[in-house]
């Protein structure tokens, strides 16, 4: 069963979108080595259509041009790209093809397929909502920055709670922090009393 990796940059307060106005200036090796082994290190990408769109925009060219970022776009060309939409889409980057069905059955026949490395997905927040509610999301990484930027649409939308559990914790000298989390069973249910007995007590 291969593993359902996602990452996303967020600001402190929650917010995921338009990170190319508030990112770049933390983005430093320590960074780039994170989201290397998240993300350009997979064979198989799993990407929402805004999000396919917006690489699909960048990548190939900066492949074309041999800069600095050539290897990073060339092993994304070179990963097949799944990409989610309830559009026909056509495309024009190399492997690349779209999600038949419906989504969650997808995923989990994706995950039951053999691969020598995770599938990962970048951004695409609606649909990391769907998997992490379904217990699809196997590793979601949070880039979490120490800015408030105040506008724009958030990770998580209103609805039920989704409980999580932490894997990992890593501060960056930028102040950046990569969070790790997988699904887990929701808490039990508790109220004061029970969390009073955690409080200091005198003498103690």
């Amino acid at each position: 069963m291969r593993k359902i990796t996602a990452g996303l940059f967020i600001s402190i307060d929650g917010v995921i979108e338009d990170p190319q106005d508030w990112h770049f200036p933390y983005f430093d090796d320590d960074m780039g080595a994170a989201v290397g082994a998240q993300l350009g290190s997979a064979d198989t990408l799993l990407l929402g259509r805004d999000t396919y769109e917006g690489f699909a925009g960048a990548w190939p060219e900066r492949e074309a041009a041999g800069g600095e970022d050539a290897v990073f776009a060339k092993q994304l060309g070179d990963a097949r790209k799944i990409v989610v939409s309830h559009q026909n889409l056509t495309f024009d980057w190399r492997n690349s093809e779209q999600l038949q069905g419906d989504l969650l059955e997808g995923v989990a026949a994706l995950k039951a397929e053999s691969g020598a490395t995770d599938i990962a997905m970048s951004g695409s927040p609606s649909i990391v909502r769907q998997l992490l509610a379904t217990g699809l999301l196997d590793e979601l990484h949070l880039f979490v920055h120490p800015i408030a930027v105040r506008k724009g649409a958030r990770l998580f939308d209103e609805g039920d709670p989704i409980p999580l559990r932490l894997l990992s914790a890593n501060t960056f000298s930028s102040g950046v922090m990569h969070l790790v989390y997988t699904s887990a069973d929701a808490s039990a249910d508790a109220g004061y009393d029970d969390a009073k007995g955690h409080l200091p007590q005198e003498g103690k």
